[in-house]
């Protein structure tokens, strides 16, 4: 497998292979500038009819889309995606998880599926399967190294969504979870414009409490309606930091010094000898600033469904960098509940489509 970054000062360089396998697969023509530019302003190329018509076939044997987006990044949004994508096939749905996060491809470690490559087979591109029911499509399966950076234009990136959109097979799915990069940028306007016609059921946006990402997350809310993809909801990430109390670590500050000694072991034995009740509670602390009102009122502002709240877990994030579902056992006993209660709310809405 190799990898190539590209001179793009010239045209030929555009046009070579881009990645290989055991098998050759050529990459094909990426979509040129002012086809981009025509499709900023809301038409589709001529030319792409034919690639249109290939998606839409493939695109016949998924039942339902959902392209989960945020303003910025860093908010959590690849790790909603990998979490709502294992929870909806532990409820037996056939699922399938695309990363068009190009330049940042982090599905793969958060599946647990780092070091796996693509095949492809008479059908197409086979996805890297976590379970039976649950394919992983991401570009960081082609990359020879997790370290590499992927330095591509516009042209480039929607060439390659184009690939996956039409050359994947999937087969009969349930869900198709596509996790897009932060913002609204080549890949959403791309990703829309060619799974649009084939049908959206919507999008979920992820953001934290704070404004500054609030601000954001407006102008999502606002490419979504532009576009005319509906909104599921809005989901408010990281809100508050919550963990058992049996799971905190207590530090005592030495005096005038700077240092801490770590006493959670004596806090712990004292409180299982006094109080133990007080170790089955949940301690709580605000850790962004939501003196807005938080994605809640944003919410009742725009007009849009608010999904709920996930609170900062350590658990949930010890989860994700395992790449394991927080709903395998009862470790995540803060975030859990909250992204099931939200997942609930998502799936009758998308089969009212049905």
């Amino acid at each position: 497998m190799g990898f190539f970054v590209f001179d793009f000062s010239t045209s030929a360089a555009l046009k070579q292979r881009v990645f290989t396998y055991k098998q050759k697969i050529p990459f094909e023509e990426p979509i040129q500038k002012s086809q981009v530019d025509d499709m900023e302003n809301g038409d589709i190329p001529e030319n792409a009819n034919e690639h249109l018509v290939a998606i839409a076939e493939r695109m016949s044997t998924v039942k339902h889309k959902i392209l989960v987006l945020s303003g910025k990044g860093g908010v959590g949004k690849s790790t909603f995606s990998a979490q709502l994508s294992f929870a909806l096939a532990g409820m037996d749905h056939q699922v399938g998880l695309m990363d068009i996060d190009i330049c940042g491809p982090s599905i793969p470690k958060m599946l647990g599926l780092e070091g796996q490559e693509i095949h492809q087979s008479n059908l197409g591109w086979s996805p890297v399967y976590v379970e039976d029911n649950l394919g992983v499509m991401s570009i960081g399966f082609m990359l020879p190294n997790s370290d590499d950076a992927v330095i591509w234009r516009g042209p480039r990136k929607n060439g390659l969504i184009k690939q996956f959109l039409k050359d994947v097979y999937w087969g009969e799915i349930d869900y198709l979870v596509v996790d897009a990069p932060p913002g609204t940028s080549d890949e959403h306007i791309s990703i829309v414009q060619y799974l649009l016609p084939t049908g959206i059921d919507g999008a979920i946006i992820v953001t934290t409490p704070q404004e500054v990402s609030l601000i954001d997350v407006r102008k999502e809310v606002s490419f979504c309606k532009k576009v005319g993809v509906p909104v599921l909801g809005v989901v408010e990430n990281m809100s508050g930091l919550s963990q058992p109390l049996k799971d905190v670590k207590f530090m005592k500050l030495v005096t005038g010094t700077g240092s801490s000694i770590n006493v959670t072991e004596d806090v712990i034995s004292c409180l299982r000898e006094n109080a133990p009740e007080l170790l089955d509670i949940v301690v709580c602390s605000e850790v962004f600033d939501s003196s807005g009102g938080g994605a809640e009122r944003m919410c009742q502002e725009m007009g849009v469904p608010f999904l709920g709240k996930v609170p900062l877990d350590p658990q949930l994030c010890k989860a994700a960098e395992q790449g394991k579902s927080c709903f395998e056992d009862n470790k995540c006993l803060v975030s859990a509940p909250a992204l099931k209660s939200i997942i609930q709310k998502v799936v009758p809405s998308t089969m009212m489509t049905e």
